[in-house]
């Protein structure tokens, strides 16, 4: 305290979380509240923030570990890979940037494809991962989805699909387009066999994914606070020069407008998605 003006000096200790000494964001750091995690807290809470409620991305093994019965999942496909029929490049070729995706994530492509179990229920399982290229869709992408709509209908059992992904993959050019009637075509054979697909929606799904097999579901569900528009609200905002809604393109606001079934909770989905499972079951 000053003895002349009788001002106190006060210290104010800001809530928000320390700024890394390196400039990059933590990277378990909740973009909702700020709170910081570690690796084993945040696969204990499945990768959601228990403080806001926050859903972080969850690869495709991962998510498979969440849904699936232990030991029941059998991969089909892993040995596919992308060509570069167009030889194509940018800053760097494609083919650069397929071996280092599948260096950092140790998939061969965005998505993760075979057959397991929910809660006892057999199922087929497509399971997108977005750290691939954004989970981008090239003819990988749509070929293994494919085959898996192909099995389900030989086991005569239900088709899981779980999307995150940018869109179709740039670098394939109209070989990357063509995926979206393929993957519609095999869902229509699929239900004229009699099956079914559910679709589950995380974030984000975007472009070709949600404008073909996405959103093709006989139940379409989707986590809380994913993105789900063909592009994103930035994207829109530019090109329409208005200001949108605060929930433009989020799942809350698809809902609203009859786009979703249900939004799904992470912690909720194993179970809702065992309940869909015998509801679809082949008797």
């Amino acid at each position: 305290m000053s003895s002349g003006q009788g001002r106190v000096d006060v210290e104010v200790e800001s809530k928000r979380p320390d700024e890394p000494a390196d400039g990059k964001a933590h990277p378990n750091s909740c973009p909702g509240c700020g709170s910081h995690y570690r690796d084993d807290e945040l696969k204990e809470t499945l990768r959601v923030c228990p403080q806001c409620g926050h859903h972080f991305r969850v690869g495709a093994r991962e998510r498979i570990e969440q849904l699936v019965d232990i030991g029941s999942f059998v991969e089909e496909d892993a040995d596919l890979r992308s060509a570069d029929p167009l030889q194509f490049f940018d800053l760097r070729p494609y083919a650069e940037r397929l071996v280092e995706a599948e260096m950092e994530t140790g998939l061969g492509d965005a998505i993760v494809c075979g057959a397991g179990e929910i809660e006892g229920d057999a199922c087929e399982l497509a399971i997108m991962d977005f750290a691939f290229m954004g989970g981008s869709m090239g003819s990988v992408v749509g070929e293994k989805f494919v085959r898996s709509c192909e099995r389900a209908t030989e086991a005569c059992v239900p088709l899981v699909s779980v999307s995150a992904s940018g869109g179709a993959r740039m670098q394939e050019g109209i070989l990357a387009l063509m995926q979206l009637p393929k993957t519609i075509c095999a869902i229509d054979e699929l239900h004229e066999s009699g099956g079914s697909m559910i679709s589950v929606l995380t974030h984000p799904t975007t472009g070709g994914v949600l404008a073909s097999f996405a959103s093709l579901g006989d139940v379409v569900l989707a986590e809380p606070g994913a993105l789900m528009s063909f592009a994103g609200p930035r994207v829109v905002s530019q090109t329409t020069r208005e200001k949108l809604p605060d929930d433009f393109g989020l799942a809350e606001s698809n809902l609203r407008y009859g786009h979703l079934d249900a939004i799904v909770p992470r912690s909720d989905l194993r179970g809702t998605l065992a309940q869909l499972l015998r509801l679809f079951a082949r008797t």
